[in-house]
């Protein structure tokens, strides 16, 4: 973050783009950027902080009444959580890292010896690639859509939208393929 910081200034950028991955959705980068005085092209901190977090972003959508897959909307804590959870929701159940991304901390469990070994796996893999383990407990949906929908706004008020994405081509739960527009709304 800090050598971008420098480019930018040795270079008399007023603006960055992160690209995509981490640094896009990184909030203490967006941050950073904003106290330099250089623009961060992407959410703003509040937005990349709502939206990072699984289970915040869970709340924040269902708050506003968008649909979202049914499971729990909190932190799935221990073993007897994961038992209780995965019963009320019925199997098969998704158990994914809060902080996850890039299909790491996700394991699909479709009975309780599966979801007790899912849960510690994930914890352990979201620990290790995120540096948090909370995890949350959904609704294992088979054979679903992945369609991913893009707005762009300014600080002005103007949006504009870009045609929908279908990301559903995915191999251990990563993107492979995006298409654009979705030959399954098309």
């Amino acid at each position: 973050m800090e050598k971008i910081i420098e480019a930018c200034k040795k270079t008399g950028a007023q603006a960055v783009h992160p690209g995509y991955g981490f640094l896009s959705e990184n909030r203490v980068f967006a941050k950073r950027l904003e106290e330099e005085g250089i623009v961060f092209i992407g959410p703003n901190t509040h937005a990349i902080e709502a939206m990072g977090d699984k289970i915040e972003s869970k709340k924040l959508a269902s708050a506003a009444k968008v649909n979202v897959i049914p499971g729990f909307q909190g932190e799935v804590e221990n073993d007897a959580d994961v038992l209780k959870i995965a019963h009320e929701i019925g199997y098969p159940v998704m158990i994914k890292a809060s902080a996850g991304g890039g299909g790491k901390g996700i394991r699909v469990a479709w009975n309780d010896k599966e979801a007790l070994e899912g849960f510690r796996l994930s914890k352990v893999e979201a620990k290790a690639s995120f540096g948090d383990d909370r995890m949350l407990i959904e609704k294992f949906v088979d054979e679903p859509r992945h369609i991913e929908i893009q707005v762009l706004g300014d600080s002005h008020g103007n949006t504009i939208y870009l045609a929908e994405r279908e990301c559903s081509i995915q191999r251990r739960n990563q993107k492979v393929v995006e298409e654009a527009p979705s030959t399954f709304l098309t």
